[in-house]
């Protein structure tokens, strides 16, 4: 269907479907793939009773939707712990739909190497089924994904799609595997917060461990484990990744960029505490509590991290043109 001179979304898939080569035996292959963890994905019966691995995705991921109507599914899921796992997969469509114009360029053809890595795939998923440990099989199922598309369209496929198919290792749940970096996370902002309090706000605060409270009681907090900030981390990460790779960057600047995801996601998350300290210190521990359970509240760590990053990536961008603007002043 065309709209006056110009082609719909729908016409352009189509196109691009047909442009595409080798669409039947990659369909094939990938049919074959998810059966594979459909039937033997999950070896951990007894928490998920299903062998799917999908099912056990969606059974640590979207707790709570038993029993929802259809339209508080997204709602439960997106309120979840770790909604990331469900947002990525879309986010990797919509950069490789922005790519489709370099991928439909590509000389596509089978690439019998990526069998390897297919294979080995495969091995990781055996080892993750015996060990029991179905995050691994996760990670073997997207590196199959990866492996198939390489074998059946090439290995420049395979260089122009690693990124942002990397980006799937964020679909993978941390689950109670994130108390280990939970807890040094909670032990850096409670410090922070607490220094800030008392060096900068005048506010009487004192740190055991990761609880802060006032001497007089008037509040007192445990920095939980879910408030660690490692999912805003999380978050803040695949947004640092996003951001490193859609604009053209030397590789160092995009490191730069990813690895700033941790002090950001650590700074944001004091903002956050600094802020149910004064509430708590000016209206009294409800209020404190308010701020705690606020869904708006929660949202004030990703403000300083956006802004951090979009203020980083301009400094490494500007720093990039200043040696030219300089040279350019010499020889004037």
């Amino acid at each position: 269907m065309l709209v006056g001179n110009k082609k719909t979304w729908w016409d352009e898939l189509r196109g691009q479907r047909r442009r595409l080569a080798d669409w039947g035996p990659l369909l094939a292959i990938l049919v074959a793939w998810i059966a594979l963890f459909h039937f033997w994905g999950n070896a951990t019966l007894g928490y998920v009773k299903s062998p799917s691995l999908f099912a056990w995705l969606l059974g640590v991921t979207a707790r709570g939707v038993e029993g929802c109507a259809v339209w508080e599914i997204p709602g439960k899921i997106l309120g979840s712990e770790e909604p990331q796992v469900w947002v990525v997969p879309f986010v990797i469509v919509g950069l490789l739909w922005r790519k489709r114009g370099e991928l439909e360029n590509l000389s596509k053809t089978i690439w019998w190497p990526a069998l390897g890595l297919l294979i080995g795939a495969l091995a990781l998923h055996v080892l993750g089924y015996v060990v029991q440990q179905t995050r691994v099989s996760l990670a073997a199922f997207f590196a199959g994904l990866y492996a198939v598309t390489g074998l059946v369209w090439g290995r420049a496929w395979l260089r122009a799609i690693f990124f942002p198919f990397i980006l799937f290792i964020f679909c993978i749940p941390l689950g109670g595997s994130a108390e280990y970096l939970t807890f040094g996370l909670r032990l850096v902002a409670t410090k922070i917060t607490v220094l800030l309090a008392n060096g900068v706000l005048g506010i009487d605060a004192l740190q055991n461990g990761t609880s802060i409270w006032e001497p007089t009681g008037r509040f007192q907090y445990e920095v939980a484990a879910a408030c660690s900030g490692i999912h805003s981390l999380t978050a803040i990460s695949a947004l640092a990744a996003i951001y490193a790779f859609l604009d053209p960057r030397r590789n160092w600047e995009r490191l730069v960029l990813m690895a700033a995801a941790i002090p950001l996601a650590v700074a944001g998350n004091v903002v956050r505490l600094l802020t149910i300290i004064v509430a708590a210190e000016a209206f009294g521990q409800s209020a404190g509590n308010y701020v705690h359970e606020s869904g708006w509240f929660s949202l004030l760590p990703y403000v300083p991290a956006f802004g951090g990053l979009l203020l980083l990536g301009h400094w490494l961008r500007a720093s990039k043109r200043a040696p030219s603007n300089v040279l350019g002043a010499q020889t004037a």
